[in-house]
């Protein structure tokens, strides 16, 4: 499981002792980065402040810059000639677009009332988190996982085109339209579609061109061999410091906030990791029925699941407030998503061996 150099379907124990101990021990190194932001975020007085002074697309410079490195490797290893291969497959993207936009927001919106109906910052803040579809740490997961790649930037470019487009509509309809029909308390949301559009630009598109960038220049300058087996492995470890580093920094800036008000965080939990358990595996289960692999499965499941908290947060805290509920809701996210979705890399890993058992049995037993 390495960013360096994705296993084969014959992966074996053996592989494991050949990974660096930056990817053995992932999930040693994301919890203690986020023992490390939180800790810091609370001894250190005014550190949340200085690291939130500056912005960039609404979002803390600090985490800005971690989202960018983490990205732009993965985004290099795509075959950028192989996407056609994606885009004619109508199964995944019909897929992806009622897990990601019929069913995710609406799962979301049914917990947030089922388990926080006297919370309503909380409530309103999870809500948003649900129409906010990932488009950055996705590509982490998914390539942790052994997904297929190509298929991972098409649907997160399909993310964040629809993201653009119904992020707003589907906020006003969630939080005004749907709880006014149902007699419940209404929320106005106000959010431009140049702001979304504009989180989507740079967390999405600076990496994104500069990873295609990279790969047509090294591959015209020294071929496809080189740059494979000689600039990806140097170039693809920066995708695990950008994560390491962007999570110390997301945990520095709320530690306070978190660990100053615990039962909150663990109400806020709660619909989440239902949220994060109920996307996965229904879209796994999904996938393997209508008869996708599991490179194309698992990345179906990671980008249902996955949500944009960067852009959660923003408009959280431009709508409401850095001090207000509706934050805190967007900053509990990744505090359990990260931790919640590394080990849904491993179940997924696991899943792939017998993925891959069964296949061979199928076609051992053909004619």
């Amino acid at each position: 499981m390495s960013l360096t150099d994705q296993p084969t379907a014959s992966s074996n124990p053996a592989v494991v002792g050949r990974l660096s101990t930056l990817d053995r021990f992932l999930p040693v190194w994301i919890l203690a980065a986020m023992a490390l932001g939180l800790g810091a975020g609370r001894l250190i007085p005014g550190l949340g402040q200085a690291l939130d002074a500056i912005s960039l697309g609404g979002v803390s410079l600090p985490i800005a810059l971690g989202l960018l490195v983490m990205m732009y490797p993965v985004l290099a290893k795509v075959r950028y000639d192989r996407l056609d291969t994606v885009t004619g497959d109508r199964r995944l993207l019909l897929g992806s677009l009622v897990l990601n936009w019929v069913l995710g927001p609406a799962l979301m919106f049914a917990l947030a009332w089922l388990l926080l109906p006297d919370l309503p910052e909380y409530r309103t803040g999870l809500i948003i988190v649900g129409l906010a579809r990932c488009i950055a740490m996705v590509v982490i997961w998914n390539d942790l996982a052994c997904g297929d790649r190509e298929a991972a930037a098409v649907l997160v470019a399909l993310n964040s085109v629809f993201q653009v487009v119904a992020f707003a509509g589907l906020g006003w309809f969630y939080l005004s339209v749907l709880p006014g029909r149902l007699g419940l308390p209404q929320t106005d949301l106000d959010v431009s579609a140049w702001e979304i559009a504009r989180s989507v630009l740079i967390f999405l598109g600076v990496p994104l061109l500069a990873g295609y960038l990279t790969r047509r220049i090294g591959e015209r300058a020294k071929g496809r061999s080189w740059y494979e087996e000689k600039l990806i492995p140097r170039i693809g470890p920066f995708a695990l410091y950008g994560l390491l580093f962007t999570i110390v920094v997301l945990f520095a800036l709320q530690g306070d906030a978190i660990t100053s008000r615990p039962l909150d965080v663990a109400r806020i939990a709660l619909p989440l990791l239902a949220y994060f358990a109920i996307m996965w595996f229904g879209s796994l289960a999904l996938a393997k029925a209508v008869g996708l692999g599991y490179e194309r499965s698992a990345t179906l499941a990671f980008t249902a699941a996955g949500n944009n908290f960067e852009l959660a947060i923003a408009v959280a805290v431009a709508t409401f407030g850095v001090t207000s509920g509706q934050a805190l809701a967007g900053v509990v996210g990744p505090l359990i998503e990260v931790p919640v979705l590394v080990a849904l890399v491993y179940v997924s890993l696991a899943a792939r061996r017998r993925w891959t058992r069964s296949s061979h049995s199928t076609q051992e037993a053909s004619p």
